[in-house]
């Protein structure tokens, strides 16, 4: 199951373990005796307790009286400016002054009767609060710790004087130095004094800060406390029944008050909002004027280029209309970036981006769902204006009872068409997801209907905000996300792009895991939407906590699902980064730049390494593990690799060493232990050869080093090529040996310098045995002008009638058979009695 895994998870679940289990033996290894170290079972607090202040030799308290008289008139004078306090109260002042309007707006009561959202919408109004009280007191603690740090040093100094003038006084040493002494001690009293004001003042700003967090949690309490009184509400009857609703047309004026107090809280929201985060709002507006003449651009390059696949076109038509993308990505980045903004803010961008939501969609949206999409976004629109009228309850039940019963039957009527319109068209029935989403948007608004018209308002609302916000959220996500995919296919596509190597060699992935990517953090994106519309995403979430929550105790260390989960996660994410620094350093960067051979490959490398490396330790750190417990898995491993990974951390080094020293590099053909072949990889522990078969070798580093290695390319791409060949006796072996470097000369590839070498080797067997020694500088071709200059030496032999002789043997017969002898000389046979010859 391990081996299905990706390579960093793998990697950081073996770490993880790892470390569980070193972890578990901490507390044994914390009481192991070692004798013969002094203090080794000593406890920390039996280590050498601090000393007290130290006087000044006499001799030192000139200098050191000069340097903390200057230090104390330097802490009076930085206690001089008040304007910071006075703009940190300043500040406390105008936010204590919303939050209690806040708190007065709504009590009990009042929060129990409003809507869910409404409620989401003061908790988000909450959550701001309690934020900008955070960054208010981060802002305070900046501001304080100069003050506490000098009060803090002023109380040593004045230790070290008193324990001086002491000294002085039991010593009898001059009068001069003890008067010093004195005079230092009034002037450190008075910067103490200077510190007073100040330090009071923020301790104060403190306690009120502490009086405002408590309004903010008492709030947050209380709506907390109202969303799930609103959840439990769903399944209870909190309106009289339609039909006896007739004379219930006007809302009281109490609740005309608390409408008119909610809409007044939400615009101060807003107001409070915007002041707050102006410096993320002007990023965010200059992003969005940038990304128009970008659109623009790609839209009139567009027009130039007539895209021959199916992707192209599909992006090439939504860029087309680059102003309606525009809008829908500025509009869809405030829900994204800003998902701390008031509610009202993400309501009305969706509401301004319907038409560029419908002008962007693809069109297989509308061959798969035919005019629904139009359709859905009407009934959403319809929704969202029955707030006009929210000053007539019955009005307003009935209305949103239309809307149900309207939005029931179209994705009825949607479910049959779009049957009959495949089975007419020879195509497969409709998705089995699409259909089980439009049946239970059936059931779902037809539970709203009966529930609005028996009372249960709160039940019809939450279910018909639920499909239509659900249906409309999910068509505006998936229309941003093909606009971004659609830009993205466009600035690969261009001409400028392909000086990259990076590109030109990865597009293809890089577009497709780009755009997935995409698609599913949309997904994603819409499910949150789905679950948190449909009221189940608190308890969801709140269970999620519970679990990921939950303490795992190893030996002395405790962690959570959440934290080894968190630490997965970055493992994964610092090895993605790490491939991604390598590629770019190893195609785009390194490449460019006039570095010695090898140089790049060790640079991306070892920058490979240092990053895993440093991702690993924060991933360590996020999950949880402290520094001390760091030294108990590094103690364990030093006493796993004396015992038992000598061999590992061998060829770790020698890694090291490979990279630094650079004998080889990726592309090399080398030879080691008998097997040849070209570098593809230089790892840390190993490096893989792939053989000239086609093999992968993978070879420790520490047989690189320590054994004979031969590398065929280290300095150049030369390569000796050696042809032999014999003639028959006879030939002149002048001419042969001519004909040889003439053919040597004139076969592609050889090198005039240095000049081919003919050699006459000696007499063979049954041969004159010549041999030609050239030089080619294209080593990755040398087997093929081997075999074109053997084949010339062939024909050129042949064409001058100089023969190749193949092996003969002269066999002397010192006796024979006469019938054998006869046959032989060609007589015939001899009479039996005739006599043998000799």
């Amino acid at each position: 199951m391990m081996d299905r895994l990706p390579r960093p998870l793998r990697f950081a679940g073996v770490l993880l373990t790892l470390a569980l289990v070193l972890a578990a033996t901490g507390s044994f290894a914390a009481g192991l005796s070692i004798p013969g170290i002094p203090g080794a079972n000593a406890p920390a607090e039996a280590v050498a307790k601090a000393t007290g202040p130290q006087p000044i030799a006499a001799g030192e308290i000139p200098a050191r009286a000069d340097a903390d008289e200057r230090f104390a008139r330097a802490v009076i004078s930085r206690t001089r400016p008040k304007d910071a306090a006075a703009q940190m109260g300043g500040q406390l002042d105008e936010m204590t002054v919303g939050i209690v309007n806040l708190a007065k707006t709504f009590e009990k009561e009042d929060l129990q009767q409003l809507a869910a959202i409404r409620l989401e919408s003061l908790a988000s109004h909450w959550r701001f609060y309690d934020d900008q009280l955070e960054d208010w007191r981060r802002e305070l603690d900046r501001a304080t710790s100069p003050f506490i740090s000098d009060a803090a040093e002023l109380a040593k100094r004045r230790a070290v004087w008193e324990t001086t003038k002491s000294s002085l006084a039991t010593g009898g040493t001059n009068t001069a130095l003890s008067d010093r002494a004195d005079v230092i001690l009034t002037q450190i009293g008075l910067a103490e004094q200077a510190l007073a004001g100040p330090m009071d003042e923020q301790f104060k700003l403190r306690r009120r800060a502490n009086t405002v967090q408590s309004s903010i949690d008492a709030g947050k309490k209380g709506v907390e406390a109202a969303i799930t009184y609103y959840d439990r509400r769903l399944g209870m009857i909190d309106a009289t029944p339609v039909w006896q609703a007739w004379d219930d047309t006007q809302f009281s004026a109490q609740e005309l008050q608390g409408a008119a107090a909610g809409l007044r809280l939400e615009t101060s929201f807003i107001e409070e909002w915007g002041k707050a985060n102006q410096p993320r709002l002007r990023g965010y507006k200059v992003a969005s004027m940038l990304l128009l003449p970008l659109l623009l651009f790609l839209a009139y390059r567009n027009r130039k280029i007539v895209p021959t696949e199916p992707e192209m076109q599909a992006a090439a038509r939504v860029l087309s209309r680059p102003i309606s993308a525009w809008v829908l990505l500025t509009l869809i980045g405030i829900v994204v970036f800003f998902p701390d903004a008031p509610l009202v803010m993400h309501q009305i961008a969706l509401l301004l981006a319907l038409i560029p939501v419908l002008r962007l969609l693809p069109q297989k949206v509308y061959v798969a769902l035919g005019p629904w999409p139009y359709v859905g976004t009407v009934l959403y629109l319809m929704y969202r204006l029955s707030f006009l009228l929210l000053g007539q309850p019955l009005y307003y039940r009935l209305y949103i009872l239309a809307v149900a019963i309207a939005t029931a039957a179209a994705v009825g009527w949607l479910l049959y068409s779009s049957n009959r319109r495949r089975k007419r068209a020879g195509l497969p029935p409709t998705p089995v997801m699409a259909t089980a989403g439009g049946w239970f948007a059936i059931v779902a608004l037809l539970v709203a209907a009966s529930a609005n018209v028996v009372g249960n308002v709160s039940l019809a609302e939450m279910l018909i905000s639920g499909v239509l916000n659900s249906a409309y959220v999910g068509l505006a996500l998936y229309a941003g996300a093909n606009v971004l995919s659609s830009v993205l296919s466009m600035l690969l596509a261009r001409r400028v792009m392909t000086r990259f190597r990076v590109i030109t060699q990865h597009a293809g992935p890089l577009l497709a895991s780009t755009t997935k990517l995409i698609m599913v953090a949309a997904a994603i994106a819409w499910v949150l939407v789905v679950l948190d519309q449909f009221r189940v995403a608190r308890p969801i979430f709140g269970f999620a906590r519970t679990v990921l929550s939950f303490p795992l105790e190893v030996g002395q260390i405790s962690v959570t699902l959440s934290s080894i989960l968190l630490f997965v996660l970055s493992v994964y994410v610092a090895f993605w980064v790490a491939r991604t620094v390598r590629v770019i350093l190893r195609d785009e960067v390194l490449p460019n730049m006039d570095l010695p051979r090898g140089v790049g490959n060790s640079i991306s490398s070892l920058s490979y390494y240092t990053l895993v490396l440093i991702g690993l330790l924060v991933s360590l750190a996020a999950a949880g593990f402290e520094t001390s417990q760091f030294a108990i898995i590094f103690g364990a491993l030093s006493v796993g690799i004396g015992f038992g990974l000598q061999n590992v951390v061998n060829n770790f080094v020698s890694g090291l060493i490979l990279m630094f020293e650079r004998p080889i590099q990726p592309g090399d053909v080398v030879e080691v232990s008998g097997t040849s072949g070209k570098v593809r990889e230089i790892g840390m522990r190993a490096t893989t050869l792939t053989t000239f078969e086609g093999a992968d070798v993978v070879v420790p580093n520490g047989t690189l080093l320590s054994e004979k290695l031969i590398n065929w390319t280290l300095s150049d791409m030369n390569r000796r090529i050696d042809v032999e060949v014999g003639v028959a006796y006879g030939s002149d072996p002048r001419r042969v040996m001519a004909l040889l470097s003439e053919v040597a000369l004139g076969t592609p590839g050889i090198t005039p310098e240095p000049v081919p070498a003919i050699v006459f080797k000696g007499f063979g067997a049954s041969s004159l045995d010549f041999g030609i020694r050239a030089w080619t500088n294209d080593f990755g071709d040398w087997v093929t002008i081997r075999t074109e200059m053997t084949a010339r030496v062939y024909e050129a032999l042949a064409k001058a009638g100089i023969e190749i002789p193949f092996p003969q043997q002269a066999v002397h017969l010192r006796s024979v058979a006469p019938a054998a002898g006869q046959q032989l000389a060609g007589a015939a046979p001899v009479e039996k009695d005739a006599p043998r010859p000799a």
